[in-house]
């Protein structure tokens, strides 16, 4: 290996370590949204100020400003009625770093893309998607506003569209910061038969959809019913299924069809995962999929058992990521 060559290795593995730093930040700031949202903390900033909200309150009325604000919202007058300013601290803190922890995220990725952009460190075929993927995080904030705004007009729950489709977009910029930093820091290792990279592509799309099933069932609060395994009220397949009309919404607004297809959805990923391990020639990716896909569907069984306790929830959907990376490091790997 000539010199130049080993320079830019390192510099690759720089790039790639990088990388994979604010991926595990977009880890730990999606396990905080889980946080919020299932602590009621997710609700308590009623206002949105992306380039001026890095300070929290600090005087004691400023803190009451902000408090005031907030009793204006359907969570204070229908759940939180009557609630102290110390009470109102202990849930704002919580959103107040996740907010936080998405900014810090932004310069995480933003400061140090310039800095290896200006020193030619990223290829010509990289530029382009790491710009894209850097306004993409900028979206998602936006993202999350909107899907906070929907539980500050009516109701106070958001809505489980604009939640399915904040927490799909964070798993799908999680997933794409993983897949950057594979493309700099290792050469794909696997070769496959063209079924074997199929099922592993087709794996890839049912975990995801296993998400935004999940995301569902948080949205709608369904993980708090038919708290049975692997019966639902008795029955494998509940009645009222399709009560709904028209028949699709069912999917999406229907407390037991969403709950159904969610555990369907978990199975089927853990059969298909278990298919493709014994079916292919064993390899370190297909193992570890297959062991975090098993103790991803007890820990959900768990989660659904014990009534979506804070704790079991939390680690579930941490879960849900760890799942998702070896899925997606085995899509890498793959040559194609």
């Amino acid at each position: 290996m000539t010199q130049s060559n080993s320079i830019d290795t390192r510099q690759n593995k720089i790039v790639g370590y990088w990388l994979f730093c604010v991926a595990a930040m977009v880890f730990i700031m999606v396990v905080l949204g889980g946080l919020t949202r299932l602590t009621g903390s997710g609700l308590s900033m009623v206002d949105w100020r992306p380039l001026t909200g890095w300070l929290p309150p600090f005087a004691n009325g400023e803190w009451q400003q902000v408090f005031d604000l907030y009793k204006h919202s359907p969570q204070y007058k229908e759940i939180n009625f009557g609630m102290t300013l110390a009470e109102f601290k202990e849930i704002f803190w919580l959103e107040y770093f996740h907010r936080l922890w998405g900014r810090l995220i932004g310069l995480a990725f933003g400061l140090p893309l310039v800095f290896f952009f200006l020193r030619g460190w990223i290829s010509r075929e990289m530029r382009l998607p790491l710009f894209i993927l850097f306004l993409l995080g900028g979206a998602q904030g936006g993202l999350g506003w909107y899907m906070v705004k929907s539980g500050l007009i009516d109701e106070p729950e958001v809505s489980q569209y604009r939640l399915m489709a904040h927490l799909g977009f964070a798993f799908a910029l999680y997933g794409a910061l993983l897949w950057c930093g594979f493309k700099f820091v290792k050469e794909k290792s696997l070769r496959a038969r063209g079924r074997f990279r199929r099922q592993s592509r087709l794996l890839w799309g049912l975990s995801f959809l296993t998400i935004l099933a999940g995301a569902l069932v948080a949205g709608l609060d369904a993980g708090l019913t038919y708290n049975t395994f692997p019966l639902m009220d008795g029955d494998l397949v509940p009645d009222g299924l399709f009560m709904q009309d028209p028949w699709w919404i069912n999917h999406f607004e229907n407390i037991t069809t969403v709950q159904f297809q969610h555990r369907v959805l978990g199975i089927t990923t853990l059969c298909f995962t278990l298919w493709i391990w014994a079916t292919n020639t064993p390899c370190l990716q297909t193992r570890l999929c297959t062991v975090v896909v098993l103790l991803q569907v007890i820990l959900g069984i768990a989660t659904l058992l014990h009534i979506v306790p804070v704790s079991l929830a939390s680690l579930h959907q941490a879960g849900g990521l760890i799942v998702f990376s070896a899925i997606t490091w085995l899509n890498y790997e793959i040559k194609g």
